[in-house]
């Protein structure tokens, strides 16, 4: 079935359907990882988005039961050059074909993906619509110029838990403060030996202190941390009571927490190969990214510093507070692109509540 890929500024890319034949709107980014397109589809930060994944071939070894990040796709729209119907893999369950059907999410192959690209970094993230089937390719032009209904304010509530829960584990209990969690960040927290205990994002601070938390980590989440000015909030009330560590969109929470400022990046960064210095150590680490905004460093106040650098744009990836435990990271250490070299920020949260213990 045909199928069309329609920018705000009027681009028209044309191509075959396949997943869920239907129509999607929301903003078009792209990804640059080569390989991860299940972690991709069901990371909740892409909730609202039309993915575009640059490496040409996907889906060449299927989809496994092991390797999702939540219970199903929060892509509204998925874009590959090629989609693979016969994958090859002894964990692979299903083709990607069959899941995005399964889960009603529609997708386009048989674009020319790297013009798509290209067209992104050079005029920046844009609204689209993806459509399959018979469409007035003006009707969409038209419809691809309006806000998605699935954006700004609502991004954060769509993806956060209701109600909170626990996942048992050792004797120390940690609040995840749950914008959007990958769910590779709960099993690092419960392979240390935490308790994790599952706020949503509007919980307040007296509920998340209320259960005597060692610690509390401020989960990834979608969109404009401006969006969610109840969250900051609730940081401001957990600062200097409790050790706290943020990823990704908690990273831009709690710059904002300390009264600092972010913005939005003209196109992202998301992949798997983003270099990120160390400014203690000098160690450069290979991570995995995916956000649309960044904290401005001149923004900051003095008792805050900048702790990582992306070598890339010099944008800030790490912030750490001079004199009490609160740290955090734009990048996503509980992915592996490196593959565990990120992983000993987790263990410098955990030394974090320790100290804060005796």
């Amino acid at each position: 079935m045909r199928a069309y890929l329609v920018l705000e500024d009027g681009s028209v890319f044309e191509g075959r359907s396949f997943g869920k034949p239907g129509f999607a709107h929301g903003e078009v980014v792209f990804n640059t990882s080569m390989t991860g397109y299940q972690e991709v589809l069901t990371d909740p930060s892409y909730c609202g988005q039309i993915v575009t994944l640059t490496y040409p071939l996907i889906g060449n070894y299927g989809l496994n039961d092991e390797d999702f990040e939540s219970d199903g796709p929060k892509v509204c729209g998925f874009v590959v050059a090629e989609a693979c119907q016969r994958p090859s893999n002894w964990r692979s369950r299903e083709n990607i074909m069959e899941y995005l059907e399964r889960f009603g999410i529609p997708g386009i192959e048989g674009i020319d993906t790297r013009a798509l690209t290209r067209r992104l970094r050079r005029k920046g993230t844009m609204y689209g619509v993806l459509a399959a089937g018979d469409w007035d390719v003006v009707e969409l032009v038209k419809r691809a110029k309006q806000r998605p209904e699935l954006s700004g304010t609502r991004l954060v509530p769509t993806v956060t838990n209701k109600k909170p829960y626990t996942v048992a584990g050792g004797p120390q209990r940690v609040v995840l403060y749950n914008m959007g969690v990958k769910e590779n960040i709960v099993r690092w927290l419960h392979r240390i030996g935490f308790t994790v205990a599952v706020m949503p994002a509007q919980s307040t601070a007296e509920e998340i202190l209320a259960v005597r938390p060692a610690g509390v980590l401020v989960s990834n989440g979608p969109g404009d941390p401006k969006d969610v000015p109840y969250a900051v909030e609730t940081l401001r009330g957990l600062i200097g009571r409790v050790p706290i560590f943020g990823i990704c969109l908690g990273h831009q929470l709690l710059a904002l927490a300390f009264g600092g400022d972010t913005f939005k990046l003209p196109f992202g960064h998301r992949g798997a190969n983003h270099p990120v210095k160390d400014l203690a150590t000098g160690r450069v680490y290979i991570t995995s990214q995916n956000h649309g905004y960044a904290v401005k460093e001149d923004s900051l106040p003095r008792e805050v510093v900048v702790s990582h650098i992306n070598l890339n744009d010099g944008t800030v990836e790490g912030l750490r507070h001079r004199s009490l435990p609160v740290f955090s990271v734009q990048y996503h250490p509980e992915s592996s692109p490196g593959p565990t070299d990120s992983e000993y920020l987790f263990y410098e949260f955990f030394e974090e509540m320790k100290q804060e213990c005796r």
